[in-house]
């Protein structure tokens, strides 16, 4: 059988002197830095409004159960599934169009949301919030791995580092726009709503401002097609699988760990801190550890550590359970899995958003990182509803915690290899580099 992916021996380049350890931020360009605190922006309006939309629409509009788990679940396939839309879309026209139509549509969403009463009403304004999403984040993620390359061909450092910088953002968004939202509450939801939509006004008015009309070195792609020779890339479709791997194992935040929480004190009050702390684990120690694993692994050994960490974390908990552990005690296991899977999330994010400028085609970054996110949602979704099976069966208590440490551990074997010859983060073969 022909090989799609002809091996090809890279010319070994000499070894650049390691950069002197100056702060990364400091070297960072003023849009890498514009599209970084735009992240952080993105979660703090996001996050001060949707961790509080199923108490709403089960008690202020009186949505049965049921129908709060469909509008949520509307919600992420309308952003996580129409990512390779917007990437799409972003090769096309570009970075500053998709932002701004994207803050312009999260604004009109947040303010219909705040207004919604009708089942039919939420349900346009949770696709509109979901969809803008779609639209600004294959736009800023796809264009700060693009940057990233460029940094790194300046001698900066590994690439890992900028996109470290990214996640680190987000989460401290994650973790500050809950308690600006809890405060908001005190008035009352459509305030929540209405704040969110005045961060992305705010958002919106910066990128209006200071987003260049055309990135340099960025190419817009007039051709059609594409997905099918993404699809056709064995390389990548292999990363999206250990991707949603590591994703349907983070899922278990949501799944998994609150059934452990609630068995060890008898409530699910104890969750809120351990989320705390996977979050402040994220904003504290992602750059050490990105900055760590950048001078002594490339990508695929990152990745590979990040998800045996993962796989340790459930085993931690497998490990205690047969103990029966309650109270105090029985959370430390708990904890344990939380520290083991953000540790792993830390190795395995900046990796793999790095390594998809090496394996996609020249001017279809955007469609590869958006790609990247809908494959790997698509893995959750189908994931989810198996290990939720999975917890409901009866088995012995390690047993579930045993079957979801196998999953990231077997996922190692999913990762693409490097080639022969390949040092640190230096493109792939059968690849190009982004722009």
């Amino acid at each position: 059988m022909t090989d799609l992916f002809p091996r090809v021996r890279p010319r070994r380049p000499a070894r650049a002197p390691k950069p002197p350890r100056e702060r990364t931020w400091k070297h960072l360009s003023p849009l890498l830095r514009l599209l970084i605190l735009t992240q952080l922006a993105f979660n703090v309006g996001f996050y001060a409004v949707l961790p509080f939309l199923a108490a709403h629409l089960g008690t202020a509009i009186g949505m049965a159960g049921w129908l709060v788990g469909f509008v949520l679940g509307l919600r992420t396939f309308s952003q996580q599934g129409l990512f390779v839309v917007g990437g799409w879309l972003v090769d096309r026209y570009g970075v500053r169009p998709l932002v701004l139509t994207g803050c312009v549509l999260r604004i009109a969403g947040f303010a219909w949301l705040g207004y919604a009463q009708a089942t039919w009403t939420v349900i346009g304004a949770v696709l509109v919030i979901g969809f803008a999403a779609a639209l600004f984040s294959p736009a800023v993620e796809s264009e700060v791995a693009r940057q990233a390359v460029v940094w790194e061909e300046e001698g900066h450092g590994p690439r890992t580092r900028v996109l470290a910088l990214l996640s680190a953002a987000g989460q401290a968004g994650a973790f500050v726009g809950p308690l600006l939202g809890g405060l908001l509450l005190l008035v009352d939801f459509r305030t929540a709503c209405l704040a969110g939509a005045a961060v992305f006004v705010l958002v919106l008015a910066g990128h209006v401002r200071l987003m260049p009309q055309h990135i340099p070195g960025r190419v817009r792609t007039r051709q059609r097609g594409g997905l099918g020779t993404m699809l056709r890339n064995r390389r990548f479709l292999a990363l999206c699988c250990a991707y949603g791997t590591y994703l349907l194992a983070y899922n278990q935040l949501y799944l998994a760990l609150p059934d452990e929480v609630q068995r060890a004190t008898g409530s699910q009050a104890a969750l809120s801190w351990l989320f705390a702390l996977s979050s402040l684990l994220v904003v504290c120690a992602q750059l050490p550890v990105t900055r760590w694993a950048g001078d002594r692994l490339d990508l695929r050994r990152s990745m590979a550590w990040g998800l045996l960490l993962i796989a340790a974390g459930f085993a931690v908990v497998a490990a205690a359970r047969p103990a029966e552990w309650t109270g105090i005690a029985g959370l430390l296991p708990a904890a344990g899995y939380v520290v083991l899977l953000t540790l792993g999330q830390m190795l395995v994010v900046p990796a793999a958003r790095a390594w998809v400028p090496d394996l996609a085609e020249d001017g279809r970054i955007g469609l590869y990182t958006g790609a990247l996110s809908s494959v790997s949602g698509l893995i959750v979704l189908v994931g989810s509803s198996a290990t939720g099976s999975l917890l409901d069966l009866g088995l012995p208590a390690a047993v579930p915690w045993l079957l979801l440490a196998a999953l990231p551990a077997l996922a190692v074997t999913l990762l693409p290899r490097r080639p022969e010859g390949a040092e640190g983060i230096e493109p792939t073969e059968g690849t190009h580099p982004a722009g």
